[in-house]
Formats: structure tokens, sequence, C-alpha cells
């Protein structure tokens, strides 16, 4: 199956007797592969009510399930992730987007460990979403799509660890959309998941959440070469929204005293002189990240996954909640998508609840982007946790 919206290749499906091996001596180079979790003879029903004949994800493995199926560990990626958490991949050379994380003698040690990543339905890396073909038309899905639930991204994965012979996970980790996930899993299926890991997450976003996503969505949109969500029949990109969508965003994910730290004030154009385009050095590395997001993201996945986001409320009118699952909350002092206060409210939430939780604040500069780095005492508090 070829994605055309993010340029990436994957074979159409791949027929194993058990989970997909990486060791810890050739980790470094890791595979992407892709799996058919739902037919026209066993549809995936999502909540919105709708039903998908045809889904299949895209995932990576690293380590080894050990012969009782009790080492087994979920990594939920966020937003804009994809199935390569870890290693280098043998056919990009593109390292891992959390492979300080995921690796050999690492705090989710895949020595130890036997880990699983998988891309998101909705998404545009290997797995069913808005750019794939839609079954009998030929044409890519757009706007055609149905609505997506947070749950329904937890059932995708559900029926991949089925396939690949997992049972019940010693953990599930995830940070931000990632940790909305483990959240959403164990409320669905509380006896499958020993310990889960939510860092920067959030169990709702606040208006301002809202707001901002609404803003990103609105600059697709809006974009000439949206065309309805058609602009694959047009052969066109909506580049300009979708680079604006993304500077946005962006925002969000640093903070103040990081873009201080490393840009201050300083300006391109020397002398008094002003201009509206590009000057300061900030504004020159948003465009940056814009640039090279239309490299390896697709506008109508941005459009479905930001939007799941907005509606996640699983505690919504649930006042119960029965599981041995035990809950570590991770946040970030400098993060202020999903600030502490957010952490606080779902420890408060599971807790009254009975569920077992803790919650730690660690300190960091880089906001809510920390939870994709190293700061003091994170990925400490990742290590105890999964081996405790």
């Amino acid at each position: 199956m070829r994605n055309p919206a993010c340029g990436t290749s994957f074979p159409s499906r791949v027929t194993t007797s058990g989970p997909s091996v990486t060791t810890a001596t050739d980790l470094a180079a890791t595979e992407t592969r892709t799996l058919a979790v739902a037919g026209p003879e066993d549809p995936l029903l999502l909540t919105g009510g709708a039903a998908l004949d045809r889904v299949e994800v895209a995932y990576e493995t690293y380590g080894r399930l050990d012969p009782k199926g009790g080492n087994a560990v979920l990594i939920a990626h966020a937003l804009t992730g994809d199935a390569h958490a870890a290693g280098r991949d043998a056919a990009t050379g593109r390292t891992g987007w959390w492979d300080n994380l995921v690796g050999p003698g690492k705090a989710v040690d895949t020595d130890r460990f036997f880990v699983v990543c998988a891309n998101l339905l909705g998404g545009c890396k290997g797995t069913t979403g808005p750019s794939s073909t839609e079954p009998g038309t030929g044409r890519a899905w757009g706007l055609r799509f149905p609505a997506l639930h947070v749950a329904d991204l937890v059932a995708v994965h559900r029926r991949l660890l089925d396939r690949l012979g997992v049972g019940r996970l010693h953990a599930a980790v995830g940070g931000s959309l990632g940790g909305m996930q483990v959240l959403q899993w164990v409320l669905d299926e509380p006896d499958r998941i020993d310990r889960a890991l939510l860092v920067a997450a959030t169990a709702r976003l606040t208006p301002e959440n809202i707001a901002l996503s609404s803003v990103a969505r609105h600059a697709i949109m809006a974009d000439p070469d949206f065309h309805d969500g058609r602009y694959a029949e047009h052969g066109t990109v909506p580049a300009r929204g979708l680079k604006t969508a993304r500077m946005l965003a962006h925002v969000t994910y640093v903070s103040d005293r990081s873009l201080t730290a490393k840009f201050g004030h300083e300006r391109r154009t020397a002398g008094p002189a002003q201009r509206l385009g590009p000057d300061f050095e900030v504004e020159h590395y948003l465009q940056h990240q814009g640039e090279k997001f239309l490299e390896r993201f697709d506008a109508l996945s941005y459009l479905y996954l930001s939007r799941a986001m907005d509606y996640f409320d699983p505690f919504g009118g649930n006042d119960t909640l029965t599981t041995a699952t035990r809950f570590r909350l991770l946040s970030f002092d400098s993060d202020w998508r999903f600030s502490t206060a957010h952490s606080l409210r779902l420890r408060d939430a599971l807790a009254a609840r009975g569920a077992a939780v803790r919650h730690t604040e660690i300190a960091s500069p880089h906001g809510h982007d920390s939870f994709l780095l190293e700061p003091p005492g994170y990925h400490e508090a990742v290590r105890e946790f999964l081996e405790a």
C-alpha cells in the first residue's frame, strides 16, 4: 500500500506465525510492517455508528515476547507521530521519534520488554485514514471518511495486539494524545493493562485547547487548494493552511522560556529597518518547522485526529471504574498546552473512582515537547514505574 500524502511505501500485508521481532542487537535497523485488522467479514464498528470494511494498521515491534507473554509494552504516539518509535528505519535511516526512551538498556528496555508501537487509525503513515483509498471508488476517502473517537483508535490497536498474540499488557505508555489513548484503553478494557503511564496528557481539553485547534483546522480548510478535502483528485496539497496549522501548534508545544533561551530577540535584518515578512529568528524557526511538517504529514489526518482530541471526555457521565491497573501520571512545569492542572484533574478523577494513581510534576524548560526529551528525573520515573 502506498500513501501518496506522506510519500511512504509499506508492504500491503504481512502474514506471520507470531509477533515480528527485532532483538536488541539489531534494533538499530527497524522495519515498519502493516497488518489487516478488519475486513468485510469482520468490519470495524466505530463509536459514531459507521463501519469500516477494510482497516490496515502500520506497526513496529522491538524486543522479544517472553514464553508467558507477560512482558509486552504498548507505546501510544501523539497527534503527528507514527509507528517508528525507536531504532533507525532500515529504508530511510530515520531515527525513531522516542528513540531516547525506547531501546536496549533505556527506560523502556527492549532487552527486557516486548514493545509494540502502531500508527493511529486516521493517520497517514501506513494505517487506514482519510487519505487512503475508499473501497469500491478508487478515490481517496477525503471528508467521506467517518468521524473518529479516541475509542476507535484504541479499538484498532486492540485488534492488532490480538493478532500478534499479545494478551495482557505489562504496561501501556503514551504522551499527549498517546496518554489519552492509554486512559481510554483502561476504561474500555480494565483487566488487560497492569500499568498505565500517561505523560503530559489530559482527560478533557480546555476551551483554550479546542480554540487553538479550531484555528489550525480553519487554516487548512480555508486554503484554496483544500478543495473540500478532494485535493488529491485535483493534484494539489493545502500546503499554506497545513503549514500555518503546524506553526500555530508548534508554539503551543514549546515554552516562552525555551524560545527566549534559543532565539532571544535576534533578527536577521540589520539596523532599525522593519519588514512585514519573517525577520526575528523565532519567526524563521517557525517557518522551518512548518515546511518540514509538509514533508511528513497529511492535512486530512490532521483534521480528523485533532478533532477526535476535542471530543475526548471519557469521564463525562462515567462515575465508575473497576480496575487493578496502576496509573502513573507525569507532567512538566513549563507545559501550558496540557499543564500540570490537567494531570491533577485526571489524578483526582481516577482516585475518586478507586484507582491506584500517583502523579509527579517534573521541572523542564521545554514545554509540552518535554515528553519527547530527557529532562532530569523523567526517564528515571518511567523506568522505575515499569520495573517496580
